[in-house]
């Protein structure tokens, strides 16, 4: 005769299988799935080393290269195999007429060359980085804030609000980009910029800041506005108003976390787009002024060596290329990784 299965409470709980562990929510299972992308991964230890180089400029200038990037060295010599040579070297082209920069000597000093003032390219050019990427991600940052303050206003108030905003962004996306910030560089570069008791000197990097912020917020907030308006007329959204909630706290418990996925998918793409067109402003001189440098300024220092010396224009095109390209990979890794959707696809 076999035993009575003991039914008490205590010995149902202990059969009842535990309840899975969960994995700690949407954030949590995101940063999973984006560490173990080996591609995203890759593209962020590149960007990692790009920002590490940049920021030991000073510590390469002073404690490497011994040059000071930003002040001309025309009769200046190195040692080169026990040897000292002029950086500023007679020219064997032609006539012989006029003077070459070194090359590169893949040496402590100058080892990318030298440019047509005798400065250091290696030097100059991580000098130059450390503002590219400044201007970069300060844009970056302006551009967000402002498209998702225009955004989220436009399409959570709707109405008369969101057709006068609606039409500012679409007097701004009228112009070309380029044309807009040619136009606002030339303007704003030439005279600086006076705000009541500020005060905003024409070499300043607050002008391409601002600038590269500003022509960017129509292709970010329109985004942001349909998504907002998508939310808004969502269900638990719809209920949240019908049981009463007031407006504010629905803004800000309901729509702007879900706005933040976008926004974050946002950083890398637009650091990598404001990273070129600063570069484009400075290669026209209307970007970073003398004595700052950046990437761009580089490259159209370079130009007329060309041929002579390609290397002081290859090296920032190259690190341009390197950090757009690292930026744009790492973003599409983390676009995926916040996508939910993105789970249904086949591995």
């Amino acid at each position: 005769m076999s035993a009575e299965a003991d039914l008490s409470p205590e010995a149902v709980a202990k059969a009842a299988p535990s309840p899975t562990r969960r994995d700690g929510g949407p954030w949590a299972r995101a940063r999973a799935k984006l560490l173990r992308d080996n591609t995203a991964m890759g593209a962020a230890f590149v960007l990692v080393l790009i920002v590490v180089a940049v920021l030991l400029a000073p510590l390469y200038a002073a404690q490497v290269s011994h040059t000071d990037p930003f002040r001309s060295n025309l009769a200046g010599k190195i040692v080169i195999d026990g040897k000292r040579v002029p950086i500023m070297q007679r020219s064997t082209a032609g006539l012989g007429l006029g003077v070459t920069p070194i090359g590169p000597t893949f040496g402590p000093s100058y080892f990318l060359g030298a440019d047509s003032q005798g400065r250091d390219v290696a030097a100059r050019l991580l000098y130059g980085g450390r503002n590219s990427l400044l201007i970069a991600g300060a844009a970056t940052l302006v551009c967000l804030v402002l498209a998702t303050i225009v955004g989220v206003t436009a399409g959570f108030f709707g109405g008369a609000v969101d057709m006068i905003l609606s039409r500012i962004l679409d007097v701004l996306w009228a112009f070309p980009v380029y044309l807009l910030a040619i136009s606002l560089s030339i303007v704003l570069i030439s005279k600086g910029l006076q705000i009541g008791p500020i005060t905003i000197e024409s070499n300043s990097l607050l002008l391409p800041i601002g600038i590269i912020g500003l022509i960017y917020v129509p292709y970010v907030a329109r985004p942001i506005r349909g998504q907002v308006i998508s939310l808004k007329n969502s269900e638990f959204v719809l209920a949240a108003i019908g049981l009463g909630i007031p407006r504010a706290r629905i803004l800000f418990r309901d729509i702007l976390p879900n706005v933040s996925t976008t926004l974050i998918v946002f950083v890398p793409l637009m650091m990598a787009l404001n990273i070129i067109t600063e570069s484009a402003l400075s290669f026209l001189s209307i970007g970073v002024q003398p004595p700052d440098a950046s990437w761009g300024t580089i490259i159209q220092e370079g130009q007329s060596l060309l041929y002579s010396r390609p290397m002081v224009s290859l090296a920032p095109g190259i690190a341009i290329v390197v950090t757009v390209l690292a930026l744009n990979v790492f973003g599409d890794g983390v676009r995926d990784a916040l996508d939910p959707r993105s789970k249904l696809r086949p591995r």
